[in-house]
């Protein structure tokens, strides 16, 4: 009885495991608080530089715009460098950016610095999981990796509180400097840490480092580690025979409908409009600037409450189950939203209605996109397959967020939460006809049925 209450301990992560899996991590936390701490200080550039719409924004945007670069240039620096080497050079990143934009001299010099931090949040994107699944055991890489997300959303949670406490100090002129530097703190942590962790045993096997890849396994507390070290041995080798397969052929035109599909609708839903531009929303409604920032703090809650939800139900309810409740469920909160602003009426219902929303798309699409992208591509073009979905929703986030104030401005605040309902309407039902359920199911069985064999060799 005694041995039984102490077994889960000696299944925990060891000690070296967890410091590296915390360290990795922590780029999320950083992504998260870098891409929604705008939300408090954009209306104070908007004044100090006087931003007609659109100028603002490419204020929020730019910095999706080095995402999408940084994204995109991060898989092969790391493969150089190693993602450990890559990520100091993004905690780098991140620290120039948070010190360049609070102590911007102009809107030029704001852009350029957020930009960079764009390319770190873009870079870390990647190279956060894929360093920690390289790092950990296969009967933690799951939860393990899941850890990179979940200071994701803990990050937008921190960066709305931070907003909110900066405002309650009362500094004036200089507040929306302190709102958008504070970040440097925990970059400069992140950036100390990098230097304590080892490098990721598959890169050192991949550059021959045998020796290095074995010391890393055990100190990582594999339980066979030469064992593990061929399996990631023979791994490479197969990469290195498929390193040429092209993503881009007809036989793959069902995987990757399903990843663009799935990248666009997750943006297509408001999501980030809605965390980007929060205190302008609830502005709009007639909420004042200290109680929006309150009312971002419920927001990025329930992000971070309903994330870890929707992460322990998606192996329960499945994938395509998930994002129709999700589609269901944001598409009716998003048409009452429209509704108040519409009929300028029951504003005190706006927060309620966002709360849910953020609830529906927590549980479903923010669990399950990233998930069901790395799932329906064959192991040859998985990589390559990730990539593209990425793109599409790094893409059609910029695009949102660089025209919705426009919108906003030229319109009416109605209109972007009607096109959204309207779009998840049509997320339903492309998922209920369209969307295979990959719950369960191996990657190979998965392989078989979205890329048939036939298929595969009449594109030969």
């Amino acid at each position: 009885m005694i041995l039984e209450s102490f077994r889960p301990l000696a299944m925990r992560p060891n000690l070296n495991l967890t410091k590296a899996t915390l360290t990795g991590a922590l780029g999320g936390l950083l992504f998260g608080f870098d891409t929604v701490v705008i939300s408090g200080a954009i209306d104070a550039l908007v004044r100090l530089y006087n931003l007609n719409p659109l100028d603002k924004g490419w204020t929020v945007a730019i910095g999706l715009v080095g995402t999408v670069i940084g994204a995109l240039g991060a898989g092969q620096i790391g493969q150089k460098l190693g993602s450990r080497e890559t990520l100091r050079v993004t905690a780098v990143l991140y620290v120039a950016s948070a010190l360049g934009c609070g102590l911007a001299w102009n809107w030029s010099s704001f852009l350029l610095f957020r930009f960079i931090g764009g390319l770190g949040i873009g870079a870390s994107s990647v190279l956060g999981p894929v360093y920690i699944a390289e790092l950990a055991p296969a009967k933690w890489r799951g939860r393990l990796v899941a850890a990179f997300q979940f200071n994701v959303v803990f990050g937008i949670l921190l960066a709305y509180t931070s907003n909110y406490i900066i405002r309650t100090m009362h500094l004036g002129a200089t507040e929306w400097r302190w709102q958008v530097g504070i970040a440097a703190a925990p970059a400069v942590a992140f950036l100390i840490l990098l230097f304590g962790i080892p490098r990721s045993p598959r890169w050192s096997a991949s550059k021959n480092r045998i020796d290095e890849a074995l010391a890393v396994l055990r100190m990582m507390g594999e339980a066979d580690p030469q064992a593990e070290l061929e399996d990631i041995r023979a791994a490479l080798a197969q990469e290195h025979a498929t390193a040429h397969e092209r993503v881009f052929k007809w036989k793959y035109r069902y995987p990757l409908f399903l990843a663009i599909a799935t990248g666009a609708f997750n943006q297509l839903a408001g999501i980030n409009a809605i965390l980007y531009y929060i205190n302008n929303i609830f502005g709009a409604a007639g909420f004042s600037q200290i109680s929006s920032d309150q009312q971002a703090i419920a927001i990025g809650a329930t992000n971070f409450l309903f994330t870890m939800v929707g992460m322990s139900l998606i192996d329960k309810l499945g994938r395509k189950t998930l994002l129709l409740i999700g589609a269901a469920g944001t598409a009716s909160c998003l048409a009452g939203v429209a509704w108040i602003f519409a009929s300028q009426s029951h504003q005190s219902d706006l927060l309620w209605l966002l709360v849910t929303y953020i609830a529906f798309f927590s549980v479903s699409q923010g669990a399950v996109i990233w998930v069901y992208i790395g799932e329906v591509f064959p192991t040859s073009v998985r990589s390559k397959g990730q990539g593209v979905g990425s793109a599409s929703h790094w893409f059609m986030n910029t695009l949102i967020q660089l025209v919705f104030p426009v919108v906003v401005h030229d319109m009416s605040t109605a209109t972007p939460f009607v096109f959204f309902a309207i779009m998840t309407v049509v997320q339903f039902f492309v998922v209920l006809f369209v969307f295979p359920e990959t719950k369960g199911q191996t990657l190979e069985a998965l392989q078989r049925k979205l890329v048939p064999a036939d298929e595969t060799a009449r594109s030969a």
